[in-house]
């Protein structure tokens, strides 16, 4: 722990990175030993998913900006968060078109992979945005406790993509490769949005609001949806439970 605390901002978020496009592999390597997934358990997979997300965003992405925004954080914050939600809104359209040069299954696959991985980018970002924000220093609870948030989201992301793709024929090596892939992004966007954040400081709590909202439009816009689809009741104890689970956490440790 101490060797990793020593490291710089992006080589912090290189490592985070990592572990998370790792719990995408470990999600997508389940294509190798099960045919499918029980609603029940991906549903409780999301929907915890869904509420550790939502308050990392919160504790590890929204304070920190609000701490180092200064005078103006009200409109740099603000701004931030939009722009962040406008980003997942417009290429959820954009992946939406696919729809009309493919075929069903084709699509289906597609759709689904194009869209977990357009969605990696702003999250890779975060956690590159959030280990700069420490700026190497020890504090690395907040920041490590966000990555550790997302890896548990990518895992349920990384079964999302490579069952599917078995299910419409592809080998299941095919499909564990192309499922672990989408989460390779987000160890490129960390590292630069680590560097980014290093080496021009002023637009910090900018890219913080902006990597929170993008996540908050991630939530809304897949986990949550996907995971109300096989019971409200149990989906809500999910999103509770993976809230409180960070909220002790950060409090706690942070």
């Amino acid at each position: 722990m101490q060797y990793f605390v020593s490291l710089c901002g992006w080589q912090q978020a290189l490592i985070a990175c990592t572990f998370t496009w790792a719990m995408t592999a470990a999600g997508a390597m389940l294509v190798f030993f099960f045919k499918n997934v029980s609603p029940s358990a991906f549903s409780l997979m999301m929907s915890g998913a869904s509420g550790i997300m939502l308050a990392s965003a919160f504790f590890s992405l929204l304070l920190p900006a609000l701490e180092a925004g200064g005078e103006f954080s009200y409109i740099i914050l603000t701004s931030g968060f939009v722009a962040g939600g406008l980003l997942i809104v417009l290429t959820d359209i954009a992946v939406t078109k696919l729809n009309l040069f493919s075929s069903k299954n084709a699509r289906s696959g597609a759709v689904t992979c194009a869209a977990v991985t357009i969605h990696n980018i702003p999250e890779g970002m975060a956690v590159g945005v959030a280990f700069a924000a420490i700026g190497g220093s020890s504090a690395v609870i907040p920041a490590v406790m966000l990555a550790f948030g997302i890896g548990v989201q990518n895992f349920p992301e990384g079964m999302c993509i490579a069952f599917p793709l078995r299910a419409n024929g592809c080998s299941r090596f095919k499909s564990f490769f192309i499922g672990q892939l989408s989460g390779a992004v987000e160890i490129v966007a960390g590292v630069l949005g680590a560097v980014a954040c290093t080496f021009v400081s002023g637009i910090l709590p900018f890219a913080l609001a902006f990597s929170a909202g993008a996540m908050l439009a991630v939530v809304c816009s897949e986990l949550i949806p996907q995971s109300f689809e096989n019971g409200k009741i149990k989906a809500t104890l999910g999103v509770v439970a993976g809230f409180a689970l960070m909220m002790i956490l950060d409090i706690a440790l942070g």
